[in-house]
């Protein structure tokens, strides 16, 4: 399993009244969303009801947990996570273990303990199974979530499964309340929740697999036109980057060409529907174009000078423009998605949509989980660090006009000069644990080489996608210089990194069920 935060605004988003319930009475109540526009919410349906709101998306086949807290009297809604079911039993125990402590790490390391927990149980029925035959089944995942956070003195106060239009109540067996049959849920957008949410300007974004698809490599005949535009593009960049002055033109002609075909998104005419919007991108963007911008983003200065463009009226159009290259990552060039996807998430992260931001970030160390750029926009995206401090020094350096190929080496795995490089991933991730170790002079489309069609990519085809928000729509900007390398710092603690659950800002991490 890769794992990443999931919890998207602030973790603040609701209170949850201590006030003791009549015996037999629904129980757990939640105020949300928005410190100002606070709804109560009281029982089981409501609960269940608010939890698509507490993710920013409707999760699915996944265990979710949600921290609480105490604030004047009343609990609140703290960390959120997310991780998706194991699909071996023999593995619950595990899982359960690594959201628990991971999001109660996490919560600590922000200064706030849990106090009490709302775990959740998503997933549809298999074929020839019922709503109650898949809540019977995932009973014990319930129950090792409530021992593992009783381990903690943290109790579960509720604990939900959603499954086929229906819940169920594990902590309640009261007819009355929490029948066997289950309880339908109420109709999207129809409870009292969803009206205060969308006048508070909280959004629902479909399902996680809605949410990803717009950055999954295609699998169509033109996937197999891509990759040998990227084999012919190989033949020819590849030479010219391993000589110092032809890696400085191909760094030229890649910036140039990214402005290009940002102008060229910025002015495309509109179409409605997300995936119309891609298809349209798709067909804005020629195989040998695709090709020489993928190519020329492994070099990591010309990375670092892209990544410049992250707010204002270039913002929508390159994050258009680094969606549809990760899409054109196809076959056995899936590792050379971690650029485009790390730019993808960090203008996603700049633009202030970090639901998309950790999603494409993931992505990215699913490609190759030692990219240190990813690594550590990952983990300070997971943090709730701000992104200002690495967009000024982005500005300064844009401004500054220095020769990207005067910034310093990042060393091994294409990350920007930022300090100590922090720990490897999770031992769930594609890599369990390993590290090359390549030249730091040498750009890293010439380190890994050109990949033979039989190779293996470092890409799975069911990576974690999703869908766009960030940035404003219009013409890119042409009246500033291109940028320039951009040496931005971005905070880690030493022998720290995306390390799954535990080292979210907001909780913990678990997405991207590889289980």
């Amino acid at each position: 399993m890769t794992n990443h935060s999931e919890t998207p605004g602030s973790s603040e988003n609701g209170d949850i009244s201590q006030a003791a319930r009549p015996e037999g009475a629904p129980r757990t109540p939640h105020e949300g969303p928005g410190d100002e526009h606070q709804v109560t919410l009281r029982t089981p349906a409501e609960l269940a009801d608010a939890l698509p709101y507490l993710l920013g998306y409707r999760p699915e086949d996944s265990i979710v947990l949600a921290a609480l807290r105490d604030r004047d009297g009343r609990g609140r809604f703290g960390g959120r996570a997310r991780l998706g079911i194991p699909a071996s039993p023999d593995d619950w125990a595990g899982a359960a273990g690594q959201l628990v402590h991971g999001l109660v790490t996490g919560s600590e390391r922000r200064g706030v303990r849990p106090e009490q927990m709302v775990a959740y149980l998503c997933q549809e029925p298999r074929r020839g199974e019922t709503g109650r035959d898949v809540m019977e089944r995932l009973r014990p995942l319930a129950q090792k979530l409530r021992v593992e956070c009783g381990a903690l003195d943290i109790p579960v106060v509720e604990a939900l499964c959603i499954s086929d239009g229906r819940f169920w109540s594990y902590c309640c067996d009261a007819e009355a309340c929490c029948p066997a049959e289950g309880l339908p849920m109420g109709p999207p957008g129809t409870s009292v929740l969803a009206a205060a949410a969308t006048y508070a300007g909280i959004r629902v974004r479909g399902s996680l697999s809605e949410l990803r698809v717009r950055m999954l490599p295609r699998e169509d005949a033109v996937a197999v036109e891509q990759a040998a535009a990227l084999d012919a593009t190989a033949a020819t960049l590849v030479s010219r980057i391993l000589d110092a002055e032809g890696r400085a033109e191909v760094a030229e002609e890649t910036l140039e060409s990214a402005e290009r075909i940002m102008r060229r998104l910025a002015e495309a005419p509109s179409v409605s529907g997300v995936p119309a919007e891609d298809l349209r991108d798709d067909g804005l963007l020629g195989h040998d174009e695709a090709a020489a911008l993928i190519l020329g983003l492994q070099d990591r200065t010309t990375r670092d000078r892209a990544a410049a463009w992250m707010e204002g009226d270039e913002a929508a159009p390159a994050l258009r423009l680094w969606r549809a290259l990760a899409r054109r990552c196809v076959g056995p060039y899936g590792e050379h998605a971690a650029a485009p996807l790390t730019l993808a998430g960090w203008v996603a992260w700049s633009a202030g949509d970090e639901l998309e931001a950790r999603e494409a970030l993931a992505m990215a160390l699913g490609a190759d989980p030692d990219y240190l750029f990813a690594r550590l926009l990952h983990q300070a995206c997971n943090e709730g660090l701000d992104p200002e401090s690495i967009r000024r020094c982005l500005r300064e350096g844009r401004e500054g006009g220095e020769d990207a190929t005067d910034a310093p080496s990042d060393g091994a795995h294409g990350g920007p000069s930022a300090g100590p490089e922090p720990a490897p991933p999770s031992a769930n991730s594609a890599s369990g644990g390993r590290r090359r170790t390549r030249s730091p002079a040498a750009p890293r489309a010439v380190r890994r080489g050109v990949r033979a069609p039989g190779r293996e990519s470092g890409i799975e085809t069911g990576r974690p996608r999703t869908s766009s928000g960030a940035g404003r729509s219009g013409p890119a900007r042409t009246d500033r210089p291109r940028p320039r390398s951009s040496g931005a710092p971005v905070a880690a603690r030493k022998g720290t990194g995306p390390k799954g659950v535990g080292t979210a800002g907001h909780g913990s991490q678990g997405d991207d069920e590889r289980a």
